[in-house]
């Protein structure tokens, strides 16, 4: 990518189309997993908040695209078996996404969790 995005709409602009595609369906299940949420870009990633709050990032390297959901992956590491993860990062190739029905539960989880503070 070689200019900053402004927008998420932006973003996938310098990515190749199997990426693009990746990163929107992760877009829409996020998008319907956390209503009211808004799309930012922060970090130069695309990123979702909820009360000014960065909630979690998605993005793309150049081997792959990734998830970000923090410290949370932890609690899901049985179900994301087969995926490589780190400590708040869910790394993924744009042919193996995350299922949506997982993305849906972390980010809810996520939700949930940024309420107690």
């Amino acid at each position: 990518m070689k200019s900053k995005p402004a927008t998420i709409d932006e973003y996938p602009s310098g990515l190749d189309k199997e990426k693009r595609a990746a990163l929107e369906k992760l877009r829409k299940t996020i998008k319907s997993a956390a209503p009211g949420g808004e799309e930012c870009i922060s970090n130069q990633m695309p990123a979702f908040r909820i009360d000014g709050r960065i909630l979690l990032w998605m993005g793309a390297g150049a081997n792959h695209c990734a998830f970000y959901p923090g410290g949370i992956v932890e609690q899901y590491k049985d179900d994301l078996r087969g995926y490589k993860t780190s400590k708040g990062t869910i790394p993924f190739q744009p042919d193996k996404p995350i299922p949506s029905t997982l993305v849906r539960k972390i980010v809810r989880a996520k939700i949930k969790a940024s309420k107690r503070r």
